[in-house]
C-alpha cells in the first residue's frame, strides 16, 4: 500500500464581521474548522485541538556582583486566560502497532468543524509590547501511526469591550500650570497654561477637541504643543519595566514675549491603537493627553490629562449632554418610570360638583372674624384654574391703564 501525502493542513475561523477577521470578546463562541488536504489515502490515529490564551511578560538585566563579575537575571511572569481542548477524530491512544481504531482520509479535502465558548469573566485585550504580550490562538495536531505529529496554530483577536459612554469616560479632564523663568539673578516673568478637553475616553479614529489658553509673559519665545503618548506597564516577579511611545502629535505657532494664544477646540486624530488594557495583572496599557509648551533653554511647562482608548464609540446624539440625557433615559425605563410625564387629571376629577357648591356657602361667622379676603379666597378654591393664552384677551384695558400712568418706565 502507498501511503499518501498531506499536501494542505491548517486552521480557519469562521468570521462573523465584514472585514473578515476573526475577532472575539468574552463569552462568544469560537468556530472554525480544521483543513487537511490529502493526495492519496492516509491513515489518522487523532486530530486534536487545543485552544489557549495567555498573557506573558519577559525582559532580562544584567547586574553587577563584583568588579569583574556580571550575570543576567530574567524577569517573567503568565497569566492564562483560556485553555480548551478537544478531539475532533480519532483516540488519544499512544499504541502505532494497533491496526483497529484509525480513521482513513482518502484523497481530496477534508474539513473538521470545531466550537468552543470564551469563558465569561474578563479577558485581557489581545496585544503585543516590547516586553510582553497576550495572545489567543487554535493549535491543530494531526497524529498519525509510526510518523511524528503534524502541527498547525492560528491565532485570534479578542476584544475586552470599554464603552465609554459612561459618567467616569464622559467627564471633562482639565488642569492648569504656571512657569517662572530663572536665569543666574534675572526673573523672568511666568509662562501659564490651562487645558481642557470634553471628555476621558474615545475610540480609534475619533479627534480630541483640545482647548487652552497659553500666556507667554517671559523674554523668551514659546512653542505650544500636544501629544498623545501610550505607556505600556509590565510587572514580574515585583519589578516593573515601563516603555512610552508618541501615538500623535501636533505643533502650535510660536508665541512671541508678551503674547497670548488660545486653542478653541483644536483637533489631534486618534490613530488606529490598541485599546487601553486596565485589568490585567501583569501588563497595563494607558494613555494620556499631553499638552505642554515647549520652552528653549529650560524644562517644558506640561500638563497631562488621563484617556481611555475605548472599543464602543460615543453614542451618535451631537453631544456629551444628550449622551448623558440618553443615559438618563434608559435609567428611568430601568426603573419602571415613563420618559415623559403624563398630562395632569382634569379638574372634574379631582372636585366634584357636590363639593364645590358645599363649598360656596360660607359660614357668617368665618366671614365677619376674618374678612372678604377669606371669602375670596375660599370661593375660588375649588374653581377651575383659568386657561393659559401668550394672547392677551382685554388688550384695550391694558392699553387704557397705561394711558392713565404717564409715569411709569417701561425698563423698570
Amino acid at each position: 500500500m502507498v501511503l499518501g501525502k498531506v499536501k494542505n493542513f491548517f486552521v480557519s475561523y469562521d468570521c462573523l464581521n465584514d472585514s473578515n477577521v476573526p475577532v472575539f470578546a468574552s463569552g462568544d463562541f469560537v468556530s472554525g474548522r480544521v483543513i487537511i488536504e490529502v493526495t492519496g489515502e492516509i491513515r489518522v490515529k487523532s486530530l486534536n485541538i487545543h485552544a489557549k490564551g495567555l498573557a506573558k511578560v519577559r525582559w532580562t538585566e544584567s547586574r553587577n556582583a563584583g568588579s569583574n563579575t556580571a550575570y543576567t537575571q530574567n524577569f517573567t511572569e503568565e497569566v492564562e486566560y483560556l485553555n480548551h481542548r478537544d478531539v475532533l477524530i480519532g483516540h488519544d491512544r499512544d499504541d502505532d502497532t494497533c491496526d483497529e481504531g484509525f480513521t482513513i482520509l482518502h484523497s481530496g479535502r477534508h474539513e473538521f468543524p470545531f466550537s468552543l465558548e470564551l469563558p465569561q469573566t474578563p479577558l485581557a485585550t489581545s496585544f503585543e509590547g516590547k516586553h510582553g504580550s497576550v495572545r489567543y490562538w487554535v493549535k491543530a495536531e494531526l497524529h498519525r501511526p509510526w510518523l511524528l505529529p503534524m502541527k498547525t496554530k492560528k491565532e485570534f483577536t479578542v476584544f475586552e469591550h470599554i464603552d465609554i459612554n459612561t459618567p467616569l469616560l464622559l467627564s471633562p479632564q482639565a488642569g492648569t500650570k504656571d512657569k517662572t523663568l530663572c536665569c543666574w539673578f534675572c526673573t523672568s516673568g511666568p509662562v501659564s497654561l490651562s487645558a481642557k478637553i470634553e471628555r476621558k475616553g474615545y475610540t480609534p479614529g475619533e479627534s480630541i477637541q483640545i482647548f487652552a489658553e497659553i500666556e507667554n509673559c517671559s523674554s523668551r519665545v514659546v512653542v505650544p504643543k500636544a501629544a498623545i503618548y501610550q505607556t505600556q506597564t509590565f510587572f514580574a516577579k515585583g519589578k516593573v519595566k515601563e516603555i512610552k511611545q508618541l501615538v500623535a502629535n501636533l505643533r502650535g505657532d510660536p508665541l512671541l514675549p508678551g503674547k497670548s494664544e488660545s486653542w478653541d477646540g483644536k483637533m489631534l486624530k486618534i490613530p488606529p491603537i490598541s485599546p487601553s488594557i486596565l485589568d490585567c495583572s501583569i501588563i497595563h496599557v494607558e494613555y494620556s493627553l499631553m499638552v505642554y509648551v515647549d520652552i528653549p533653554r529650560a524644562v517644558n511647562l506640561t500638563l497631562n490629562l488621563p484617556l481611555v482608548v475605548g472599543t464602543i464609540p460615543l453614542h451618535s446624539f451631537g453631544s456629551r449632554t444628550s449622551s448623558v440625557s440618553s443615559q438618563c433615559s434608559m435609567a428611568m425605563s430601568w426603573l419602571g418610570l415613563p420618559e415623559r410625564p403624563e398630562a395632569p387629571p382634569s379638574y372634574s376629577e379631582i372636585v366634584t360638583d357636590e363639593e364645590r357648591q358645599n363649598n360656596l356657602e360660607l359660614p357668617a361667622v368665618r366671614d365677619e372674624i376674618e374678612g372678604p379676603l377669606y371669602a375670596y379666597i375660599h370661593e375660588f378654591r375649588f374653581q377651575p384654574p383659568p386657561l393659559y393664552s401668550e394672547v392677551d384677551p382685554h388688550p384695550e384695558q391694558v392699553c387704557s391703564s397705561m394711558d392713565r400712568r404717564p409715569d411709569t418706565c417701561p425698563s423698570r
